[in-house]
């Protein structure tokens, strides 16, 4: 991967995966500039924002490595691009992903169009995925720790993203990284990982939620039709959520269906309800990491990150549809979502649940 003295913009974080990357990048003779994004600033639902915290590790990252560091703001577009799709989806009932919109939008949209202008050939990141390169295009793999694979997260990338990435501890599992960051002097080789929405952080997401969307109350059902109590609105319910729901006697209970014509929340005591077993969905808003591959045919798709590939028959509907059957009922394939279709390691491409089955 070493090509000396090509520029490589890296977007350091303020974590230990993304000074890693940049440390790596140093070492293997590339001309290295650290830039944090300044996507949010804002506190959210009583959870204080640390933007500025992270900056402030992100520049000691820099001085240390002694290489030139920049501030840019994209605040603007996160709000209108990946925040604005948020509240649009959860309104929608659907459940979205704001992780791989800010890939698409944010990091490998306006960061590298910027990183490009300025002269550099490469943008890096701390994603745990890989990229191949050879005769027939760039290919996205997933990383060799499938526990720690972030290939999910980057699905929405393709060719003209791919020929300008480096994922410069692709290769390596977190163990691994932070032995190394430890062993280079990082001065954030213990940082604890960042949890939540992407440049947001871990936030409540149903009192963000309940902040910016207007309820719409309606009934809780039980699979039968028995009224149990009164819902909010189906936008603050996600389907196999078990956490935050209204009080109900002789609970728990699982949020098995959202009923968006009638506005009523499906809720059963039986995590492993019929209702939340499903093998057919479609997905839409379809995105190709390299060529379509050949339809119809069999195929690994993963429904939400973390979650374990399973066979699928896919074939095309319309001209931006595929059908989805899965060979075995999968949980909670919930509308929103992005299903990710693997070929063995590679990446192919991606597209949104919409209905479900």
């Amino acid at each position: 991967m070493t090509k000396n003295k090509q520029k490589v913009i890296v977007g350091l974080s303020g974590g230990v995966d993304s000074a890693l990357a940049a440390y790596l990048l140093c070492q293997q003779g590339y001309e290295v500039i650290g830039v944090f994004m300044q996507n949010w600033s804002q506190d959210v639902a009583g959870f204080c924002c640390n933007t500025d915290e992270e900056a402030m590790i992100a520049r000691r990252v820099a001085n240390f490595l002694g290489i030139k560091f920049y501030i840019w703001n994209f605040e603007e577009a996160y709000r209108q691009k990946v925040i604005s799709y948020f509240f649009d989806e959860y309104s929608r009932g659907r459940t979205p992903n704001p992780d791989v919109m800010c890939n698409k939008e944010i990091k490998f949209k306006l960061f590298l169009q910027r990183a490009l202008a300025m002269g550099a050939d490469f943008v890096a990141t701390g994603h745990y995925a890989r990229i191949n390169h050879d005769a027939a295009g760039y290919h996205l793999l997933i990383n060799h720790d499938k526990n720690k694979d972030q290939s999910y997260f980057l699905a929405t990338l393709q060719q003209e993203q791919l020929a300008h990435a480096l994922f410069p501890i692709g290769e390596y599992d977190k163990p691994t990284v932070r032995r190394m960051a430890e062993a280079a002097g990082l001065p954030n080789f213990a940082k604890k990982d960042s949890q939540g929405i992407c440049f947001i952080g871990k936030i409540n997401v149903r009192e963000f939620l309940q902040e910016n969307i207007k309820p719409a109350p309606g009934k809780i059902i039980d699979p039968v039709g028995k009224v149990l109590g009164e819902h909010e609105g189906l936008a603050f319910y996600t389907i196999g959520q078990r956490e935050g729901l209204p009080m109900l006697s002789n609970g728990p209970y699982y949020v098995v269906d959202k009923r968006m014509k009638t506005n009523e929340l499906v809720v059963s005591k039986n995590p492993d309800d019929e209702l939340l077993w499903r093998d057919e969905c479609l997905i839409t808003d379809l995105s190709w990491t390299n060529k379509t591959p050949t339809l119809p045919g069999e195929f690994a798709v993963v429904i939400r990150y973390h979650h374990a590939p399973a066979s699928a028959h896919l074939e095309k509907v319309g001209d931006n549809t595929l059908k989805l059957k899965f060979n075995t009922k999968q949980r909670a394939i919930t509308p929103g979502q992005l299903a990710v279709i693997y070929q063995g390691e590679e990446l192919l491409g991606c597209g949104t649940i919409d209905q479900v089955f």
